[in-house]
Protein backbone atom coordinates (compact mmCIF):
# COMPACT_ATOMS: atom_id res chain seq x y z
CA UNK A 1 0.00 0.00 0.00
CA UNK A 2 1.41 3.36 -0.72
CA UNK A 3 2.31 5.76 1.96
CA UNK A 4 0.39 8.38 0.72
CA UNK A 5 -2.35 8.70 -2.14
CA UNK A 6 -2.57 10.99 -4.85
CA UNK A 7 -6.08 13.02 -5.90
CA UNK A 8 -6.93 15.29 -8.13
CA UNK A 9 -8.38 18.54 -7.93
CA UNK A 10 -10.45 19.74 -11.03
CA UNK A 11 -8.26 23.16 -12.05
CA UNK A 12 -11.52 25.35 -12.63
CA UNK A 13 -13.87 24.52 -9.88
CA UNK A 14 -16.08 27.39 -10.88
CA UNK A 15 -16.54 26.75 -14.44
CA UNK A 16 -20.32 24.93 -15.20
CA UNK A 17 -19.70 22.91 -18.40
CA UNK A 18 -17.98 20.03 -19.60
CA UNK A 19 -15.04 21.48 -20.34
CA UNK A 20 -14.03 22.66 -17.04
CA UNK A 21 -13.17 19.09 -16.06
CA UNK A 22 -9.37 19.72 -16.76
CA UNK A 23 -7.82 18.27 -13.63
CA UNK A 24 -4.65 18.64 -12.15
CA UNK A 25 -2.43 16.57 -9.02
CA UNK A 26 -2.82 17.95 -5.92
CA UNK A 27 -1.09 16.29 -2.73
CA UNK A 28 -0.84 18.42 0.77
CA UNK A 29 1.81 17.12 2.71
CA UNK A 30 1.90 18.41 6.74
CA UNK A 31 5.02 18.16 8.44
CA UNK A 32 4.92 19.34 12.12
CA UNK A 33 7.69 19.36 14.85
CA UNK A 34 7.73 19.17 18.36
CA UNK A 35 10.21 18.30 21.07
CA UNK A 36 8.20 15.78 22.52
CA UNK A 37 9.46 11.95 21.43
CA UNK A 38 6.38 11.09 18.85
CA UNK A 39 5.01 7.66 18.32
CA UNK A 40 6.29 6.46 14.75
CA UNK A 41 4.92 4.21 11.96
CA UNK A 42 8.34 1.63 11.86
CA UNK A 43 8.06 0.66 8.66
CA UNK A 44 7.12 4.24 6.72
CA UNK A 45 8.72 6.86 9.79
CA UNK A 46 4.95 8.34 10.16
CA UNK A 47 4.68 9.63 13.16
CA UNK A 48 1.91 11.54 15.09
CA UNK A 49 3.78 15.02 14.75
CA UNK A 50 4.41 14.07 11.35
CA UNK A 51 0.77 13.18 9.48
CA UNK A 52 0.83 12.71 6.07
CA UNK A 53 -2.60 14.29 4.47
CA UNK A 54 -3.53 14.25 0.94
CA UNK A 55 -6.21 16.20 -0.72
CA UNK A 56 -7.78 19.88 -0.73
CA UNK A 57 -10.07 20.87 1.69
CA UNK A 58 -12.52 21.92 -0.61
CA UNK A 59 -16.10 21.60 -0.45
CA UNK A 60 -16.99 17.97 -2.09
CA UNK A 61 -13.57 16.37 -1.28
CA UNK A 62 -12.52 13.06 0.30
CA UNK A 63 -9.11 13.96 2.36
CA UNK A 64 -6.94 10.75 3.11
CA UNK A 65 -4.47 10.97 5.84
CA UNK A 66 -1.73 8.73 7.60
CA UNK A 67 -0.52 8.73 11.13
CA UNK A 68 1.13 5.97 13.86
CA UNK A 69 -1.45 3.53 13.60
CA UNK A 70 -2.11 3.13 16.76
CA UNK A 71 -2.64 7.18 17.43
CA UNK A 72 -6.45 8.01 17.76
CA UNK A 73 -7.84 10.83 15.08
CA UNK A 74 -10.60 12.75 15.75
CA UNK A 75 -12.22 15.65 13.07
CA UNK A 76 -13.83 18.14 14.79
CA UNK A 77 -14.70 16.18 18.29
CA UNK A 78 -15.49 13.07 16.69
CA UNK A 79 -13.16 9.61 16.38
CA UNK A 80 -12.39 8.28 13.14
CA UNK A 81 -11.29 4.85 12.21
CA UNK A 82 -7.53 4.73 11.64
CA UNK A 83 -6.30 1.52 10.04
CA UNK A 84 -3.86 -1.29 10.52
CA UNK A 85 -1.17 0.58 9.12
CA UNK A 86 -2.77 4.25 9.96
CA UNK A 87 -4.63 5.67 7.65
CA UNK A 88 -7.89 7.21 7.93
CA UNK A 89 -10.36 9.20 5.64
CA UNK A 90 -12.98 11.66 5.46
CA UNK A 91 -14.90 14.15 3.69
CA UNK A 92 -16.50 17.85 3.36
CA UNK A 93 -19.85 17.74 2.32
CA UNK A 94 -20.58 20.18 -0.90
CA UNK A 95 -21.93 22.69 1.83
CA UNK A 96 -19.73 22.72 4.53
CA UNK A 97 -18.21 25.84 5.37
CA UNK A 98 -15.72 27.55 8.29
CA UNK A 99 -13.03 25.57 9.61
CA UNK A 100 -12.28 22.03 10.51
CA UNK A 101 -10.01 20.66 13.02
CA UNK A 102 -8.15 17.69 13.23
CA UNK A 103 -6.40 16.14 16.57
CA UNK A 104 -4.15 13.65 16.18
CA UNK A 105 -3.24 11.58 20.08
CA UNK A 106 -0.31 9.23 20.58
CA UNK A 107 0.05 6.33 22.67
CA UNK A 108 2.23 8.07 24.95
CA UNK A 109 -0.75 11.19 25.06
CA UNK A 110 1.47 13.00 22.53
CA UNK A 111 -0.88 15.26 20.69
CA UNK A 112 -0.98 16.98 17.19
CA UNK A 113 -4.00 19.35 16.05
CA UNK A 114 -4.46 21.50 13.41
CA UNK A 115 -7.20 23.82 11.48
CA UNK A 116 -7.71 24.17 8.00
CA UNK A 117 -10.39 26.68 6.47
CA UNK A 118 -12.86 24.72 3.78
CA UNK A 119 -12.27 26.72 0.77
CA UNK A 120 -16.16 27.48 -1.58
CA UNK A 121 -17.07 26.32 -4.44
CA UNK A 122 -19.70 27.95 -7.10
CA UNK A 123 -21.67 25.30 -8.46
CA UNK A 124 -24.64 25.43 -11.11
CA UNK A 125 -27.87 26.71 -10.17
CA UNK A 126 -30.96 26.95 -12.07
CA UNK A 127 -34.29 27.77 -12.26
CA UNK A 128 -37.25 26.45 -13.84
CA UNK A 129 -40.51 27.80 -13.36
CA UNK A 130 -44.28 26.82 -14.45
CA UNK A 131 -43.85 22.88 -14.21
CA UNK A 132 -46.98 20.93 -13.40
CA UNK A 133 -46.82 19.64 -10.01
CA UNK A 134 -47.05 16.05 -10.79
CA UNK A 135 -43.37 16.21 -12.57
CA UNK A 136 -42.15 17.93 -9.27
CA UNK A 137 -43.99 15.50 -6.54
CA UNK A 138 -44.02 12.13 -6.86
CA UNK A 139 -47.75 10.60 -6.16
CA UNK A 140 -47.56 8.92 -3.04
CA UNK A 141 -47.16 5.60 -4.45
CA UNK A 142 -44.05 5.84 -6.63
CA UNK A 143 -42.54 7.85 -2.62
CA UNK A 144 -43.46 4.63 -0.91
CA UNK A 145 -41.23 2.58 -3.68
CA UNK A 146 -38.68 5.68 -2.96
CA UNK A 147 -38.31 5.12 0.54
CA UNK A 148 -37.97 1.32 0.36
CA UNK A 149 -35.04 1.72 -2.34
CA UNK A 150 -33.95 4.18 0.09
CA UNK A 151 -33.58 1.55 2.59
CA UNK A 152 -32.05 -0.88 0.81
CA UNK A 153 -29.19 1.41 -0.30
CA UNK A 154 -29.47 2.63 4.13
CA UNK A 155 -28.66 -0.85 4.51
CA UNK A 156 -25.67 -1.41 2.17
CA UNK A 157 -24.05 1.64 3.62
CA UNK A 158 -24.52 0.66 6.57
CA UNK A 159 -20.88 -1.06 7.47
CA UNK A 160 -17.67 0.80 8.75
CA UNK A 161 -15.50 -1.75 6.78
CA UNK A 162 -11.35 -2.17 7.70
CA UNK A 163 -11.06 -2.09 3.70
CA UNK A 164 -8.30 0.08 2.71
CA UNK A 165 -9.19 0.42 -1.11
CA UNK A 166 -9.81 4.61 -0.62
CA UNK A 167 -6.06 4.53 -0.58
CA UNK A 168 -5.67 3.58 -3.96
CA UNK A 169 -5.25 5.60 -7.16
CA UNK A 170 -8.80 5.77 -8.80
CA UNK A 171 -9.45 5.68 -12.38
CA UNK A 172 -11.95 6.22 -14.25
CA UNK A 173 -14.91 4.13 -14.39
CA UNK A 174 -16.31 4.67 -18.54
CA UNK A 175 -15.88 6.61 -21.36
CA UNK A 176 -17.98 9.08 -22.39
CA UNK A 177 -18.79 13.06 -22.41
CA UNK A 178 -19.13 14.58 -19.14
CA UNK A 179 -22.77 15.59 -19.03
CA UNK A 180 -23.68 16.65 -15.06
CA UNK A 181 -21.19 17.31 -12.82
CA UNK A 182 -21.42 17.54 -8.71
CA UNK A 183 -23.10 20.06 -6.93
CA UNK A 184 -25.53 21.74 -9.50
CA UNK A 185 -28.85 22.10 -8.84
CA UNK A 186 -32.28 23.26 -9.90
CA UNK A 187 -35.12 25.35 -8.22
CA UNK A 188 -38.12 24.06 -9.83
CA UNK A 189 -41.14 26.17 -9.62
CA UNK A 190 -39.33 27.89 -6.94
CA UNK A 191 -38.52 24.90 -4.39
CA UNK A 192 -34.85 23.88 -4.32
CA UNK A 193 -34.20 20.01 -5.73
CA UNK A 194 -32.01 18.22 -3.92
CA UNK A 195 -28.34 18.81 -5.39
CA UNK A 196 -26.76 16.39 -8.11
CA UNK A 197 -24.58 14.55 -6.60
CA UNK A 198 -22.77 12.85 -8.90
CA UNK A 199 -20.30 12.64 -12.16
CA UNK A 200 -22.33 11.88 -15.18
CA UNK A 201 -20.67 10.44 -18.24
CA UNK A 202 -22.90 9.87 -21.04
CA UNK A 203 -21.97 6.85 -23.59
CA UNK A 204 -24.46 4.56 -25.63
CA UNK A 205 -26.31 2.11 -24.32
CA UNK A 206 -24.19 -1.00 -23.19
CA UNK A 207 -20.99 0.76 -23.00
CA UNK A 208 -18.53 -0.55 -20.00
CA UNK A 209 -18.26 0.35 -16.30
CA UNK A 210 -15.28 -0.57 -14.53
CA UNK A 211 -14.82 -0.18 -11.15
CA UNK A 212 -12.81 3.12 -10.44
CA UNK A 213 -11.14 1.28 -7.31
CA UNK A 214 -11.69 -2.14 -5.76
CA UNK A 215 -13.64 -3.00 -2.81
CA UNK A 216 -16.64 -5.37 -2.00
CA UNK A 217 -19.64 -5.20 -3.75
CA UNK A 218 -22.77 -4.27 -1.37
CA UNK A 219 -25.64 -3.89 -3.14
CA UNK A 220 -27.11 -4.94 -7.13
CA UNK A 221 -30.53 -4.02 -7.55
CA UNK A 222 -31.47 -4.49 -11.40
CA UNK A 223 -34.77 -1.79 -10.82
CA UNK A 224 -34.80 0.87 -8.28
CA UNK A 225 -37.27 3.65 -9.00
CA UNK A 226 -34.81 6.74 -9.23
CA UNK A 227 -31.86 4.85 -10.38
CA UNK A 228 -32.13 2.02 -11.95
CA UNK A 229 -29.59 -0.34 -12.44
CA UNK A 230 -27.69 0.07 -9.18
CA UNK A 231 -24.28 -0.98 -7.70
CA UNK A 232 -22.76 0.15 -4.79
CA UNK A 233 -19.46 -0.62 -3.48
CA UNK A 234 -17.62 -0.66 -0.49
CA UNK A 235 -14.11 0.87 -0.30
CA UNK A 236 -13.33 0.87 3.53
CA UNK A 237 -14.13 3.61 6.06
CA UNK A 238 -17.00 4.40 4.89
CA UNK A 239 -16.34 5.44 1.64
CA UNK A 240 -18.69 3.81 -0.86
CA UNK A 241 -19.01 4.48 -5.04
CA UNK A 242 -22.52 3.96 -6.29
CA UNK A 243 -23.09 3.17 -10.30
CA UNK A 244 -26.69 4.15 -11.29
CA UNK A 245 -28.86 4.15 -14.55
CA UNK A 246 -27.43 1.10 -15.34
CA UNK A 247 -28.41 -1.41 -18.71
CA UNK A 248 -26.33 -4.48 -17.35
CA UNK A 249 -24.86 -5.83 -14.24
CA UNK A 250 -21.98 -7.98 -14.20
CA UNK A 251 -21.19 -8.32 -10.38
CA UNK A 252 -22.85 -9.74 -7.39
CA UNK A 253 -23.51 -8.63 -3.69
CA UNK A 254 -20.39 -9.74 -1.71
CA UNK A 255 -17.64 -9.93 -4.61
CA UNK A 256 -14.47 -8.47 -4.42
CA UNK A 257 -13.51 -6.59 -7.38
CA UNK A 258 -10.34 -4.36 -8.17
CA UNK A 259 -9.93 -1.06 -9.99
CA UNK A 260 -10.72 -1.51 -13.33
CA UNK A 261 -12.73 -4.74 -13.50
CA UNK A 262 -15.74 -4.79 -15.12
CA UNK A 263 -18.88 -4.12 -13.03
CA UNK A 264 -21.72 -3.15 -15.54
CA UNK A 265 -22.72 -1.92 -18.46
CA UNK A 266 -23.68 1.95 -19.39
CA UNK A 267 -27.54 2.37 -19.56
CA UNK A 268 -31.14 4.96 -19.12
CA UNK A 269 -32.91 2.81 -16.67
CA UNK A 270 -34.62 4.74 -13.59
CA UNK A 271 -35.01 7.98 -14.02
CA UNK A 272 -33.25 9.17 -16.86
CA UNK A 273 -33.23 11.42 -20.26
CA UNK A 274 -30.44 9.25 -22.19
CA UNK A 275 -28.09 6.44 -21.46
CA UNK A 276 -24.99 7.77 -18.91
CA UNK A 277 -23.34 6.53 -15.76
CA UNK A 278 -24.18 8.52 -12.90
CA UNK A 279 -21.28 8.12 -10.17
CA UNK A 280 -21.34 9.17 -6.70
CA UNK A 281 -19.67 8.85 -3.79
CA UNK A 282 -20.28 8.88 -0.09
CA UNK A 283 -18.16 9.00 3.49
CA UNK A 284 -21.02 8.08 5.65
CA UNK A 285 -23.89 10.29 4.59
CA UNK A 286 -21.56 12.83 3.67
CA UNK A 287 -21.80 13.47 -0.68
CA UNK A 288 -17.80 13.91 -1.96
CA UNK A 289 -17.31 15.15 -5.69
CA UNK A 290 -15.88 11.48 -7.39
CA UNK A 291 -14.10 14.25 -9.99
CA UNK A 292 -11.73 15.31 -7.50
CA UNK A 293 -10.14 11.81 -7.14
CA UNK A 294 -9.41 10.85 -10.68
CA UNK A 295 -6.04 11.69 -13.00
CA UNK A 296 -6.56 13.68 -15.75
CA UNK A 297 -8.09 12.28 -19.35
CA UNK A 298 -5.92 11.58 -22.23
Amino acid sequence: MHSRVNSALISTLKHRTAKSMVQLPFVVMLVLSCLWAPTVLADSGVSVFEPEISGDFVQGAMIVGRTAPNAEVKLNGNTLKVGHNGHFVFGIGRDDKGDIELMITGAAGERWQQQFSIQSREFNIQRVDGLPQRTVTPDPEVQALIRADNAKIGAARDINSNRLNFTESFVWPAEGRISGVYGSQRILNGNPSAPHWGLDIAAPTGTPVYAPAGGEVRLTAPDMVLSGGTIIIDHGHNIFSSFLHLHAIHVEEGQIVEPGDLIGEIGATGRATGPHLDWRMNWGSVRVDPALLLPERD
